[in-house]
């Protein structure tokens, strides 16, 4: 099969039929320790604490499907990426579904430029949401984590019926402080929160490396991406939740903000956007 072509949702389910049939295999190596390829390397462990040091998960064999690249920008519908990867594969995905719940909720009438590049962008469904993430915890490791963005709007309104039939499980939450104020009738907005979900079975000794990440970061993003998100976050993230040399997945990858914090931590990135 030639490049996946992005499309909508029955585009995705016209082109569902049509499966890879040659595939590239990636083999994740573990390597040794060196001061070029950074590793959380823990302390001797002790009975008495719950925290794990180090990670004991190892990623099987990549296949990717034919037409896409790994460490590289893929113009794709992410559907079709899920579709065609193996399950149980991944240990991180990161998943950033475009909504406009919050603007169309409050109806504000005098957003400003970022916000109308916002709105311009491709939108997802509430429907197209429970697709990624049943897609999403399929293709995730046993263990495995789901970093999934979302804004205050669908925080309090709840995103728990989005998992029904899942394996996925809320386990923290991660609140961004952007540093720069936004918009709203009480309180302006300054903040977007990170969910952490875990794939079953749920545990954190031998699978959460890190254990300095505070659960309020300040991080301010530069340029007019009106998506972008902040790498040194999703990177500290990636190095708790991921090996050297592992390969991390988003179907929805927007600015490739992801892609930027896997080349500077030694890890794979495989990952696509509609709008290439």
């Amino acid at each position: 099969m030639g490049r996946l072509r992005a499309g909508d949702i029955n585009g995705a389910r016209r082109l569902g039929a049509m499966h890879c049939m040659r595939q590239k295999t990636i083999a994740i190596k573990p390597i040794a320790e060196s001061a070029d390829a950074p590793r959380a390397v823990a302390k001797p462990e002790s009975n008495k604490t719950v925290f794990g040091n180090g990670r004991d998960v190892v990623q099987p064999a990549i296949f990717v499907p034919d037409g896409l690249e790994l460490d590289a920008p893929n113009r794709c519908n992410g559907l079709l990426l899920l579709k065609e990867l193996r399950s149980d594969s991944f240990p991180l995905c990161f998943f950033d579904p475009q909504y406009r719940g919050i603007l169309d909720h409050q109806r504000y009438g005098n957003e400003g430029e970022r916000q109308r590049a916002r709105s311009e962008m491709r939108q997802m469904s509430e429907a197209e949401i429970r697709q990624f993430l049943q897609g999403i915890d399929r293709v995730l490791m046993p263990t495995g984590h789901l970093l999934f963005w979302t804004d205050k709007f669908h925080l309090c309104t709840g995103i728990g019926p989005w998992l029904t039939g899942t394996n996925l499980d809320i386990v923290d939450l991660i609140v961004w402080n952007k540093l720069r104020i936004g918009m709203g009738y009480r309180s302006r907005r300054i903040s977007e929160y990170l969910v952490v979900m875990q794939k079953a079975p749920r545990r954190a000794k031998g699978v959460w490396a890190l254990h300095d990440i505070p659960d309020v970061w300040d991080e301010k993003v530069t340029g007019n991406t009106p998506h972008a998100k902040p790498i040194g976050l999703q990177g500290r993230l990636i190095e708790a939740t991921t090996n050297t040399r592992d390969i991390v997945l988003d179907p929805a990858a927007g600015s490739y903000s992801v892609l930027k914090a896997c080349q500077r931590l030694n890890r794979g990135f495989l990952g696509c956007d509609i709008a290439g």
